[in-house]
């Protein structure tokens, strides 16, 4: 399996106060590449704070969606042509967002870039687009390749948001993002947990797609759709709901789980999106507890439907922020992780992930 990366040289901590970062993000839904500049503080008091700036979601065009798709299915060599291709394309976006918005004085670009392979407990994970060529196209720093490093020490390599939560957010109980899949992170007892909890989006727009929709508007399929109770139970009744964090998921695991419980149904996609919208707001609601809390942010969150029946089921407060914090907070948290790297702090917690000690993850790339 193809997993090379070349090494990067160590960076030398310079502890500045303030930093200006580009973050970059490309989530398993498809939606696009998300970029956030933004500006990060540093008080001895009262911690970090940020300001976001420009921000701008880059659509994949057809070509690269169904790439990208079907990537899982690759051999090592097409990894590595793909891997390739693709940070010289994600290098034009970055380079295109920088001249159009005349952004000066970058101090890193800090990139996750795309997942292809997540399978932790094989000891695998891949995220393409992290090759040091990226760093010389854009002719910036570059922080990347954050996942790897915690699954070697064991770790699920996911979800690595909550670092940003807690030194970011720590107002809410809960932080939870609904993207490709639904993530939360909170606080018990003195540590930071967080785990996937179930597949979104990377569900409902396979489904919404076979009746010509990217996704489904505002959620009104699901709510013209009919639930179908034996396969809400049966979706329900899966295994990894039973299993104590560190978890997390991956599209091999929506694959080999998900598609292939719903497709035995032979239900109309507008029955299935209705179905498993259900089924996750089942899951988000059991996770938050009496007059908590919770921050909710990713492409989710605008689907009506789908927040009208959360807030029905849920006994906590759903708080929704601006579109921006919305649309870009994971980009920006990545900027965060990079700044800890830089800094030669812990961006990766023991307790969310399962590695065998917290750590500091990311390879840098020098301009």
């Amino acid at each position: 399996m193809y997993l090379g990366k070349a090494i990067a040289s160590k960076s030398k901590s310079v502890l500045k106060e303030t930093y200006h970062i580009l973050g970059v993000m490309s989530g398993t839904s498809l939606d696009g590449i998300d970029l956030a500049e933004c500006l990060f503080e540093l008080d001895i008091d009262s911690g970090w704070t940020f300001k976001l700036r420009n921000t701008q979601t880059v659509e994949y065009p057809e070509e690269w969606s169904r790439r990208l798709r079907s990537a899982i299915h690759f051999s090592t060599g097409r990894l590595r042509t793909l891997d390739e291709e693709y940070t010289l394309y994600l290098a034009g976006v970055i380079r295109d967002f920088i001249s159009s918005n005349k952004i000066k004085g970058l101090d890193a670009v800090c990139s996750h870039g795309h997942t292809i392979l997540h399978q932790p407990e094989k000891g695998l994970t891949l995220q393409i687009g992290n090759l040091p060529e990226l760093a010389e196209r854009i002719e910036q720093t570059v922080v990347c390749d954050f996942r790897v490093q915690d699954v070697k020490l064991g770790g699920q390599g996911a979800p690595l948001v909550p670092i940003g939560d807690k030194l970011l957010f720590s107002r809410f109980d809960f932080c939870l993002n609904l993207g490709g899949f639904a993530n939360v992170s909170f606080e018990l007892e003195g540590k930071r947990l967080a785990y996937d909890i179930c597949p979104v989006n990377i569900v409902l727009n396979h489904y919404a797609g076979l009746v010509g929709q990217a996704y489904d508007k505002d959620g009104a399929l699901a709510a013209a759709g009919t639930i179908h109770s034996q396969l809400l139970k049966e979706l329900n009744a899966l295994a990894y709901y039973s299993l104590r964090p560190p978890k997390s998921l991956g599209l091999e695991w929506v694959q080999q789980h998900i598609f292939p419980l719903i497709d035995n149904f032979q239900l109309t996609p507008g029955d299935v999106i209705a179905t498993f919208t259900a089924h996750i707001v089942r899951q988000l609601a059991a996770q938050f507890t009496k007059n908590s809390n919770v921050l909710v942010t990713g492409g989710g969150v605008y689907n009506t439907f789908l927040i009208e029946q959360l807030r029905l089921h849920t006994p906590a407060s759903i708080v929704i922020p601006d579109a921006q914090l919305i649309e870009y907070k994971e980009a920006m948290i990545f900027g965060l992780l990079g700044v800890l790297r830089l800094r030669d702090e812990v961006n990766c917690l023991a307790s969310v992930t399962g590695a065998k000690y917290d750590h500091c993850s990311g390879y840098i790339f020098p301009a």
